[in-house]
């Protein structure tokens, strides 16, 4: 059988990308969402010439005279109406966020002044016209773009929206995920298993690399029962956009779900990638309905969700999925079979380049090797040697 190259394989399910639609969702709850909408100014910002020390303000003209003492004629404080300095041989003092007296255009801070009796003294020879004032529409015009469709949502986002008034947000709908385990082997993570059973981890894995995306799945468990999982599909079909599954995707006599699949009309568009770990992927189609069938090992489910399931999800909320990240081989290795290898790697930070160290793991199903590791490095299928200081893409899941 030929294997689908890695390249390849994430081409076909980027390209089978869907649009899940859009929903309203309140401002506070947005950070994480993919923003659906143009945001705009919906006034000057800022609004007013806004003060931005605590100090005095002055009229340029009276100390470019000479005039060093000024008597104080009010307060201006932030949040109060513009007050007008009624005489320019005055000063008026003024709060950080207030907007500028009238007929005032210098601020001069606190720290800079005597104030005795009433009298401020600048303790200053040379001011400059709108010193430390923030000018009206500086920073954004009313109606200028301040946040592009498109955009992940984060904390500086939310404060976008509070600014403008944008309380409910549109956003990109989350996908449906239903996420399967299979096996007989296995029991409920509270459950003490039996010599020859293990507990469910991989849904789990995969339930927590999700919620990194915002996306709260569901999770299932059928036994490797042909009848059985032929009428738990059908129906998982109909109720989700994603079905993700763990296990039953290889050569085995109880792997049934390829088969599966086949009888309820979902379409294969491959089985079998040319990459290690992860080889047995199978990945199709039913309608608008996507199903990822992740082979059974965990570190097979874990690299494969990050390499497909990731970049799927961003083509279809309208990200770009593109992965630029990069990390330096810190030491020489060597790989013979030629298949595309994740090698597990721990990262490390000199001297602003990111270095990977291989750790080494017990294959496929060495779970807790993940724990030792920072990422994947991924190395080409068209070669054995890989050399210190040669520099590889990387599928990280810790943050560096």
């Amino acid at each position: 059988m030929n294997l689908i190259t890695v390249n390849k394989a994430l081409e076909v399910v980027v390209n089978n990308s869907e649009n899940f639609g859009n929903e309203e969702v309140d401002f506070l709850n947005a950070s994480g969402r993919i923003l659906k909408e143009n945001i705009y100014a919906d006034r000057d910002f800022p609004p007013f010439d806004r003060v931005s020390m605590d100090g005095i303000a002055i009229a340029e003209e009276a100390f470019n005279k000479g005039q060093r003492s000024f008597k104080i004629e009010g307060i201006q404080a932030a949040g109060g109406p513009q007050l007008t300095l009624q005489n320019v041989s005055n000063c008026m003092e003024a709060m950080t966020g207030a907007v500028l007296p009238k007929n005032s255009n210098v601020v001069i801070q606190y720290e800079l002044l005597t104030i005795e009796n009433g009298i401020a003294t600048i303790n200053l020879e040379a001011v400059k016209s709108f010193q430390n004032i923030h000018l009206k529409g500086t920073d954004k015009k009313q109606g200028d773009l301040l946040v592009k469709e498109n955009t992940l949502i984060s904390a500086a986002e939310i404060g976008v929206f509070a600014t403008v008034g944008k309380t409910v947000a549109k956003v990109a709908k989350q996908p449906k995920v239903m996420i399967v385990s299979t096996g007989n082997e296995l029991v409920e993570v509270a459950e003490n298993p039996a010599d020859y059973q293990i507990r469910r981890s991989n849904v789990f894995t995969m339930v927590s690399l999700l919620e990194k995306l915002h996306i709260k799945a569901e999770t299932l468990h059928i036994l490797d029962d042909k009848e059985i999982l032929l009428s738990e599909i059908e129906s998982l079909l109909i109720n989700y956009d994603v079905l993700i599954f763990s296990g039953a995707v290889s050569k085995g006599k109880f792997d049934f779900i390829p088969e599966v699949l086949n009888e309820l009309g979902v379409k294969k568009l491959f089985h079998q990638v040319k990459q290690r770990p992860g080889k047995p992927f199978w990945f199709g189609k039913k309608n608008k309905k996507t199903i990822f069938a992740f082979p059974g090992n965990p570190v097979s489910t874990f690299v494969n969700c990050l390499k497909y399931f990731y970049p799927w999800y961003y083509k279809s909320v309208g990200l770009n999925f593109e992965n630029k990240q990069r990390a330096i081989l810190s030491e020489d290795f060597y790989f013979k079979p030629e298949l595309t290898y994740f090698l597990q790697v721990k990262l490390n930070q000199i001297e602003g380049e990111l270095f990977a160290t291989p750790i080494s793991g017990k294959g496929s199903g060495d779970l807790a090797n993940l724990v030792d590791a920072d990422a994947f490095l991924e190395l080409p299928d068209n070669r054995s040697n890989f050399t210190k200081g040669e520099v590889f893409p990387m599928l990280p899941y810790r943050n560096f």
